[in-house]
């Protein structure tokens, strides 16, 4: 067994290099604060007549959301934008996430997006995707080998 020289200041260089690396990945720099990007939580439920799809997007008005459904996905996106206020001292501390957001969810089934209903209200939006006529009567044949 071969002794190996300990170099200390090489793995702190190297742990310094790993850590740069995560939080370049994860966040970026606007003047003197760092944003970080969210993804709004989703819950989906499927009957059989429509697909329901609620998004916690708190802190945002109607207005700031834009909903796309295509017959295959739902594209949701958004921003939250950050209120100045002065604090005393020049002391300001937040845990809020400022900035857009952009998701999109793959449907299981195809829906008729021309009748999507939309509501949003307290911070959760609920959408409601009546799947489209072929996918309610859909019947498919199982071969038995």
């Amino acid at each position: 067994m071969a002794l190996v020289r300990w170099q200390p200041l090489q793995e702190i260089d190297s742990l310094q290099r790993q850590m740069n690396r995560l939080f370049d990945n994860f966040m970026t720099t606007d003047g003197d604060r760092l944003n970080t990007t969210f993804a709004p939580a989703a819950e989906m439920h499927e009957t059989s007549e429509a697909i329901h799809l609620k998004l916690e997007v708190p802190g945002l008005e109607s207005k700031d959301i834009d909903v796309q459904v295509s017959a295959e996905a739902v594209s949701i996106s958004g921003e939250r934008k950050e209120e100045t206020k002065t604090e005393e001292n020049g002391m300001k501390r937040t845990e809020f996430r400022y900035g857009s957001f952009r998701r999109v969810i793959p449907l299981p089934a195809r829906v008729q997006n021309t009748d999507v209903q939309a509501e949003y209200k307290n911070g959760i939006l609920n959408l409601t995707l009546p799947k489209a006529e072929e996918e309610k009567n859909k019947v498919v044949k199982v071969n038995i080998g």
